[in-house]
């Protein structure tokens, strides 16, 4: 589950009759060699009705005629995001290329940490497109990347309210980009079991250093063991290193 202050987007979805969720698995795309370069070649389905994709405490909603996503990045300062620019960048091979560089892939069940640029929550920062306008609009939350380049562009309803969809890591680790770890819940039951695990002290919330801290420390690891061509095991033990440096000290 996610820190407090996760990263939320919100879509008013673009629903036509018939539109049913694709059966895509949690997980990376199928993807293709091409010039050394590995890039996503299918094309991702666009989860347009609530229906299809049902979320706990959410009552189904008329849709609207168009779809946009509030993206929140670190500040509550939504910066709109249409279905239609979602759609471009997770379909456009260079930008998958590009963001996979900024991601470390580990085994399915481990995290996979985000190694560029960290936002003050601790989620990972992607600038998918540099757009006119607003400061950060086209940069996105990484996880929220992740999530859609493997699942589709998903419907979202509010960002503010205890029963608004939220995008949730399972694992409590902001930094993680792996879809098998993120879930899709309200902001009542990511609260609520914020509140319940961060009393653990072994988890990622328990951090001294805060989720940004964790994160960047586990990236930098991560980074320096890549620049010293350190083989696969040598990163983990790094890894290790950098989440055990800020378990809070106890006494037991």
């Amino acid at each position: 589950m996610c820190n407090l202050r996760s990263w939320r987007a919100t879509l008013l979805p673009t629903a036509s009759a018939g539109t049913t969720v694709a059966d895509n698995p949690v997980g990376p795309p199928p993807y293709r060699q091409t010039g050394g370069n590995s890039v996503a070649h299918t094309e991702r389905p666009i989860v347009t009705t609530l229906d299809a994709l049902p979320l706990p405490g959410i009552a189904a909603r008329p849709s609207p005629t168009r779809g946009e996503q509030l993206t929140l990045i670190g500040q509550p300062q939504p910066v709109r995001i249409t279905e239609r620019l979602w759609r471009s960048w997770l379909d456009n091979p260079a930008v998958v290329a590009r963001f996979e560089s900024k991601r470390y892939r580990r085994r399915r069940h481990q995290c996979w940490p985000w190694i560029a640029g960290v936002s003050s929550t601790g989620h990972g920062s992607f600038r998918a497109a540099s757009l006119p306008g607003p400061s950060r609009r086209g940069t996105v939350p990484a996880h929220l990347f992740a999530y859609q380049l493997a699942c589709g562009v998903i419907p979202r309803l509010g960002w503010s309210n205890t029963e608004d969809a939220v995008l949730c890591h399972q694992c409590d680790f902001a930094g993680c980009t792996n879809p098998a770890h993120l879930l899709l819940g309200t902001h009542r039951t990511n609260r609520s079991e914020y509140d319940l695990r961060r009393r653990n002290v072994s988890s990622p919330l328990a951090d001294v250093r805060g989720p940004a801290g964790r994160a960047r420390a586990i990236a930098d690891a991560i980074r320096t063991g890549m620049d010293q061509r350190e083989d696969p095991d040598t990163i983990e033990q790094r890894i290790h290193e950098a989440e055990q440096a800020g378990l809070p000290f106890t006494l037991w």
